[in-house]
């Protein structure tokens, strides 16, 4: 079974290809319009082993707001999709990841009960990146993966200084722990659940 996905969304605001092979190896092809953006998107590809074609076009004239955030829902949706009835997936992943001076603690749930935590340390409002990069967008992105994919995820900056080893530390993170969460091991028996639905 071929746990893929391809989903086009089309607004007044954004345009949107992509596609998605959980069972990849890393490989993509990303177009934003957003450099910062395309290097967090190539981080998670790799990262997860999962591939990715992501061509979106934006109203990058007015802010990266809505280009970042649908970005974010279709990419969920698409892992979704792909995920098909999620028999015989691990269900949750999670890790620390150093970046530099900047730690990372990534936690997924899989199943199906939508939620973001996102922490920042002290709660400080962190700078822009490389001065055109809003860290925020950070933000909105996983809370836009989170509710479409229909993951519980939680995000903890737990310190660092530079917004980009920041950013950078919370995508890889992120990465390492869907790629756990959508592998499959084959002594799961039907999903893992006691419910026996996920």
């Amino acid at each position: 079974m071929q746990r893929t996905a391809e989903i086009t969304r089309e607004t007044a605001e954004t345009q949107i290809r992509l596609k998605v092979n959980l069972d990849g190896t890393g490989k993509n092809k990303i177009s934003t319009g957003i450099g910062f953006f395309d290097h967090m998107l190539n981080l998670l590809s790799r990262h997860a082993l999962i591939d990715l074609e992501v061509d979106a076009k934006g109203d990058l004239e007015v802010d990266f707001h809505h280009t970042v955030e649908d970005t974010g829902i279709v990419l969920g949706t698409a892992v979704r999709e792909a995920l098909g009835n999620k028999l015989g997936i691990r269900r949750y992943g999670w890790c620390y990841l150093p970046m530099d001076e900047s730690l990372a603690r990534v936690a997924l749930d899989l199943g199906g009960r939508p939620y973001l935590v996102f922490e920042t340390p002290n709660g400080q409002v962190i700078d822009q990146i490389g001065g055109q990069f809003p860290f925020s967008l950070v933000e909105e992105f996983f809370r836009a993966f989170a509710f479409n994919v229909g993951a519980n995820l939680h995000t903890s900056i737990m310190y660092g200084r530079d917004a980009h080893h920041m950013a950078e530390a919370a995508f890889k993170g992120l990465a390492k722990t869907l790629g756990q969460a959508v592998s499959i091991d084959p002594r799961i028996e039907g999903v893992m659940s006691t419910k026996e639905t996920i």
